[in-house]
């Protein structure tokens, strides 16, 4: 293989035998519980990156259905996104993220920074309540509860929260493990069709 080759397949790892396609990449109907939580600012501090700033100590914990992404699947990934701001935008910082799938890890991971790891996390509805889990392993880490379709949201804010900015550190090390390139990566969600929101 030339070298010329090599940079027009070098979109992924393995070379010549990726997890995933090249993008464009959609996701088609997923289903989202968050639940916001106060923490402390000292807990934030420890670890939320400059030059991104902390607004109030607060972290939203999310359980994603994700059930048609386009050359990833159907998976189901859970984390936690502290709400930040940089260069006066408020956005959030995504701390944590653990999935039940190869291709949408290794891609979240290679080509933006997603801090994802394997795990088994779950959304399913129990009658009249929505049942979000994370286990890693055979120890139960996280759970969230919700009633189905109590009451509606407010459609219009909660579209915009899902326009605004999202920040990583993506972080490409050098063969001795020490830091080649610590990137401070911007993405935002963009042609979003809301279907419908709900809140307890």
């Amino acid at each position: 293989m030339e070298i010329d080759d090599v940079v027009k397949r070098a979109y992924a790892m393995p070379l010549t035998n990726p997890s995933f396609p090249p993008g464009p990449y959609r996701f088609f109907d997923r289903e989202y519980i968050i639940i916001t939580y106060r923490t402390t600012r000292e807990a934030l501090e420890a670890v939320v990156p400059a030059p991104l700033e902390i607004d109030e100590p607060l972290v939203k914990y999310e359980f994603i259905r994700m059930p048609d992404s386009t050359g990833f699947g159907d998976y189901t990934e859970t984390g936690q996104v502290i709400p930040v701001r940089f260069g006066g935008q408020h956005g959030g910082y995504v701390h944590s993220m653990y999935l039940d799938d190869d291709a949408p890890i290794a891609g979240g991971r290679e080509l933006w920074g997603f801090p994802k790891k394997l795990a088994s996390p779950k959304i399913v509805h129990e009658g009249e309540v929505v049942v979000g889990t994370l286990h890693y392993g055979s120890v139960l880490c996280a759970t969230g509860t919700m009633g189905y379709k109590h009451r509606e949201a407010d459609h219009d804010s909660v579209l915009a929260s899902l326009a605004a900015p999202n920040f990583l550190i993506k972080i490409i090390p050098h063969v001795d493990g020490s830091p080649r390139i610590c990137e401070l990566v911007r993405y935002y969600l963009t042609d979003v069709t809301l279907k419908e929101a709900w809140t307890a």
